[in-house]
């Protein structure tokens, strides 16, 4: 076919236009695409991290992908050649909910990650561009005034990223115990930490030691996620309370305004004269202390600043400030779902912390849970299940502010890092969780309050009594470890440990802490306490419960009776005797030595005691040590505190 020639000319004279109109509908289109992409990103809270900083060939690709809505979604890695290397349609959490996909070896080119979400036209995937080069580039390094550089801020979506990621780290099947020697363990686990080596140094191969106690832990977690992910970070400098006041934090220091090392003791001045002081070298010759200071290079002083600065300035009063108080590190949240997230921590007003690490909604065959972590002082990190033996709460002013919080966000502005306050915090729409809820709780209501959160329809009686069975069974075994270590201690060769006056007995430092039980031993007796009234509560409360059809609530409880008794003979466990024998044990013995229990906890009794064997018995017949008379008039005087299952303020 010809044209004639003025159509060509013609034609000739529109093709720039026509290229002109095309390419700016095509822009059009793409920037329509793109704001309803990011319009439904933003709407469904989606954020994603890839990882390490800088992916390359021969390292894991790692992709996490965290999201405000439970929406249904494939997490899926496509490779430079448009075929899916990695897939998965597991979500976990919630809220925030997450996916997480890795390709062990990733090829050099553009990579895309992309959640594709089921039933859903308008806003049908989300996805990130990700380079992976032949070699990482530009990992981060040690910059003078910080101690590490600031890249990023706090905000929904690195707070989203922050649940997600200690989600995945303390992620396991509910009924699987989970317990490392350290926390340095589970960060050098490849299969558990997203953000291992994340930042190209080698960081999580150089052997760092991590073992925090539990005030510790939230902030070491907090810390680790800050350095990685370039963000500010700090500490408040609190004391302990007393005089029937909350803790106090009058000074706040941070990665760019450092607390300054503590000044070493006094030099020892040479007399001068006498027979001895002739012979001590003058003040000018004696060698001086050297005060531990950070080390150069970004991992070397991030291991430092963790494991010295920071945990000798925090403790659990930091944890039990005022809940209207601005000048602290945490601030309370609201009991709800959606406010309970994985990072959140819980500071019972005796001392102990926990961070929460996952949520399992309640389903048709089980109660919702809520699973922490915390530290112990030897190092020890293990999971547990909330409930009323595990977390403990009071009302009183001079305990401070229990309950569950949340780290309170950090903003860089011109004059440096400083903390949100409450007021703030609650206008934040990234934040407004701020909440006094709890602090007008009592203790009863508390806990209804959290069983309705947890499991928000009727639960079935005999279920959830056989739940607080175990979770007091969890407790016993738990136990099991920290009395054997204390074994070990004395059969070691370990010397008799002092024991400290008063309510110190629950908070010092040493062996005391380290073997002694009695906090351990105190939340064990509530425990017991808990299961034995199970059936009770269920009678108090039946709304609260599913009943079965045709029974009275006092049919129920006598029904609940018989299988609790049933189960605490059941379940039973062993423990090692001080000649190294085993001798096992029911749950139903530990209950019924409740009253033995009461002075358990102290390290110089052999073990057969601190488990309430009888005097006279089979089992108690290998015990070889006692504490001394004085120590046993001390736990004598102090056996009202676990009497009465309550912790004394301190003086």
């Amino acid at each position: 076919m010809f044209f004639p020639r003025h159509w060509i000319a013609a034609k000739s004279t529109l093709l720039p236009i026509v290229g002109a109109v095309l390419s700016l509908a095509f822009s059009t289109l793409a920037a329509e695409a793109q704001a309803t992409a990011d319009a439904c990103e933003a709407a469904s809270g989606v954020t994603m991290l890839a990882a390490p900083l800088s992916p390359s060939k021969g390292s894991p690709l790692r992709v996490i992908v965290s999201s405000e809505q439970p929406i249904e979604g494939t997490l899926s890695l496509i490779a430079p050649d448009g075929k899916v290397a990695a897939t998965t349609a597991e979500r976990l959490g919630g809220p925030p909910y997450s996916w997480y996909a890795e390709v062990p070896s990733p090829a050099v080119g553009k990579w895309q990650a992309k959640l594709t979400r089921a039933a859903s036209p308008d806003c049908a995937a989300f996805t990130k561009p990700i380079d992976v080069r032949r070699s990482p580039q530009g990992a981060p390094r040690a910059t003078a005034g910080s101690v590490w550089p600031i890249r990023d801020t706090w905000n929904r979506d690195t707070e989203n990223l922050y649940s997600a990621w200690i989600e995945k780290l303390f992620d396991a099947p509910q009924d699987q115990s989970l317990s490392w020697k350290a926390l340095h363990e589970v960060l050098r686990d490849k299969q558990r930490n997203v953000l291992f080596n994340y930042l190209g140094l080698g960081e999580d191969q150089k052997g760092l030691v991590i073992q925090p106690d539990c005030a510790d832990l939230p902030y070491f977690l907090r810390a680790y996620y800050a350095f990685k992910m370039g963000l500010p970070f700090g500490y408040a400098k609190c004391n302990r309370g007393g005089g029937g006041q909350a803790p106090r934090c009058p000074q706040w220091w941070n990665i760019q305004k450092e607390e300054p090392p503590p000044q070493p003791p006094p030099q020892k001045v040479a007399s001068g004269g006498g027979l001895f002081g002739m012979f001590e070298p003058p003040p000018s010759q004696q060698p001086a202390l050297k005060i531990p200071q950070r080390p150069p290079g970004l991992v070397p002083g991030f291991g430092f600043y963790v494991r010295t600065t920071v945990a000798n300035g925090v403790h659990s009063g930091s944890g039990r400030t005022a809940n209207d108080d601005d000048n602290t590190d945490y601030y309370p949240v609201a009991l709800k779902q959606e406010m309970l997230r994985p990072g959140t921590i819980f500071a019972d007003p005796y001392g102990h912390i926990l961070v929460l690490v996952k949520r399992i909604p309640q389903s048709a065959s089980g109660a919702g849970v809520f699973l922490a972590v915390d530290g112990q002082p030897d190092g020890t990190v293990a999971r547990k299940r909330f409930w009323r033996g595990n977390f403990l709460f009071a009302q009183d002013p001079a305990l401070g502010g229990p309950g569950f919080k949340r780290f309170r966000p950090i903003v860089a502005t011109r004059g440096g890092l400083r903390r949100l306050s409450n007021e703030e915090i609650a206008k934040n729409p990234d934040y407004a969780d701020f909440s006094l809820e709890q602090s007008k709780l009592s203790v009863e209501d508390f806990y209804d309050r959290m069983d309705d959160v947890m499991s928000p329809a009727p639960l079935d009686p005999m279920q959830a009594m056989k739940e607080a069975i175990t979770s007091l069974e969890e407790q016993v075994v738990t136990r099991v470890t920290s009395v054997e270590n204390g074994r070990k201690y004395q059969t070691g060769g370990g010397k008799e440990v002092s024991m400290p006056d008063g309510p110190s007995i629950f908070e010092t430092t040493g062996a005391w802490e380290d073997f002694a039980t009695p906090s351990r031993d105190l939340r064990l007796l509530i425990a017991i306490d808990v299961v034995r009234g199970f059936p009770e509560r269920v009678a108090r409360r039946p709304d609260r419960y599913a009943m079965p059809a045709g029974k009275t609530p006092a049919d129920v409880k006598a029904e609940l009776d018989n299988v609790l008794a049933s189960e605490m003979a059941n379940r039973k466990f062993a423990y090692t005797r001080t000649d190294g024998s085993q001798w096992n044990l029911a749950l139903k013995d530990v209950v019924e030595r409740a009253q033995n229990l009461e002075m358990a906890y102290n390290i110089n009794d052999c073990v057969e005691l601190r488990w309430g064997a009888p005097d006279g018995s089979e089992e108690a017949a290998t015990c070889k040590r006692r504490a001394p008379g004085a120590q046993k008039s001390k736990m004598t005087e102090y056996r009202e505190w676990f009497r009465e299952r309550r912790r004394p303020p301190r003086a």
